[in-house]
């Protein structure tokens, strides 16, 4: 039970720590309003600032009148340079995509919609938009309460990837570029710029069906490929009895069956940059990989495709491109043999492996890295190689492809099938 003197201590000690929190709290708002305030002056600023103070008290101390008017006239151009950030931005600012995801050389298209909110005419300002590494300036006019603009922009395309597009900046400053107060309106957005893909055609890919329904070596209680008979086992489904045969020999016989399997394929893409020649080398590889993982997954065939690194997501056709979108390459100790030792971990139940590498991978490395690969899995080499011909031919347990282009694709699976 505390005393009245502890609960008069206690009361004290938590008056005085809210006072506390209190005082902070005051402190901060105004520290937050002048780091606000400093953040507008440019570097330019700063360094004019300098040298009109270093000029004026020079001039004072050695008498001469010129560096006193050039330090003067220094500080009165940055104090009516602040008067063109000064006031309210009354904006409604609103940015807008056609479309979040195209494919590498389609424009997308997008536009900022700005509407001006106050009861009072608004000064020009300007408009930045960075997409990308790059930052595109938008020239804002005056205008009146209500009043509305709309800029259209169109985003060139030439590479695979993510682009960051905002997110909107309102600028307010001096035509120097000494002051500048910038307000942001938007959040960032994502823009997938997908890899290109072309189709492979139920003609050209039939060698992906090729194990549709063809037996294993596993036996299974239950299959449609007729291997043996055995006797009855308690347990076993009498619908597999075998009448006649169990007639004939005085006891139960149940058929066995040779496992069926469905095709698996798993595509396996090297990321390693020593494998590839040139970078487009490496996006020729992504836009094969995604071009057989859209076959695939359009079939409703079991997809599995990795990398050195990490699996890449194939629950549908946008995830799997995605993923592709946001992959690179970088230069790693493991190669293709190492490729093909995860596809025999990680995908056990596989059919049909194909490696999808550059031309700086070597044969030998081919070769052993389709002895790596599981037996009765069909192993398939991609090799791409900038203006090749495309022609196929063996390396070992590999059947090697090599693509120069990759519309030569849909060609090379019909001269596989042939």
């Amino acid at each position: 039970m505390s005393t009245p003197t502890e609960t008069r201590r206690s009361h004290t000690t938590a008056s005085a720590t809210s006072s506390i929190t209190r005082a902070v709290a005051g402190l901060r708002d105004p520290l937050r309003r002048t780091t606000s305030v400093l953040s507008w002056i440019t570097r330019a600023a700063w360094i004019m600032l300098v040298f009109g103070v270093a000029a004026w008290i020079a001039g004072v101390q050695l008498g001469w009148l010129e560096l006193v008017v050039l330090g003067v006239g220094m500080i009165a151009v940055l104090v009516a340079s602040a008067f063109f950030a000064i006031g309210r931005h009354p904006y409604a600012i609103t940015l807008r995509l056609r479309e979040g995801r195209v494919v590498v050389g389609d424009r997308a298209m997008g536009g900022i919609d700005v509407r001006n909110t106050g009861s009072v005419p608004v000064l020009p300002a300007r408009l930045e938009l960075p997409v990308g590494p790059v930052t595109a300036r938008f020239a804002l006019p005056a205008l009146a309460p209500g009043g509305e603009h709309d800029e259209l922009f169109a985003i060139p395309t030439d590479r695979r990837g993510v682009l960051v597009v905002g997110p909107v900046r309102s600028v307010r400053g001096d035509p120097f570029g000494l002051i500048r107060r910038a307000v942001q309106w938007t959040e960032p957005e994502d823009l997938y710029v997908h890899p290109r893909t072309t189709r492979l055609g139920s003609a050209s890919a039939g060698f992906l069906h090729d194990l549709e329904g063809r037996v294993s070596r596993e036996i299974t209680n239950a299959d449609l490929s007729f291997h043996a008979l055995r006797e009855y086992v308690p347990g076993d489904d009498r619908r597999y009895v075998h009448w006649r045969s169990s007639a004939r020999v005085g006891e139960l016989m149940v058929r066995q069956f040779e496992e069926t399997r469905r095709t698996h394929l798993v595509t396996a893409l090297s990321v390693n940059e020593r494998d590839y020649a040139e970078e487009d080398e490496f996006e020729l590889a992504i836009s094969a990989v995604g071009s057989l993982g859209l076959h695939t997954l359009g079939t409703e065939a079991e997809l599995s495709a990795l990398t050195q690194q990490r699996a890449i997501n194939v629950r549908s056709p946008r995830a799997l491109l995605d993923d592709l979108t946001r992959l690179d390459s970088k230069r790693m100790p493991a190669g293709v043999v190492d490729l093909a030792r995860t596809v025999t971990k990680d995908a056990m139940r596989a059919t049909i492996a194909i490696v999808v590498c550059g031309s700086a991978v070597s044969a030998h490395q081919i070769r052993a890295a389709g002895a790596v690969l599981p037996s009765g899995v069909r192993a398939l080499a991609i090799q791409c190689r900038m203006g090749a011909e495309m022609r196929a031919h063996r390396l070992g347990a590999v059947t090697v492809l090599e693509l120069g282009r990759l519309e030569d694709l849909p060609r090379g699976f019909r001269r596989l099938k042939a």
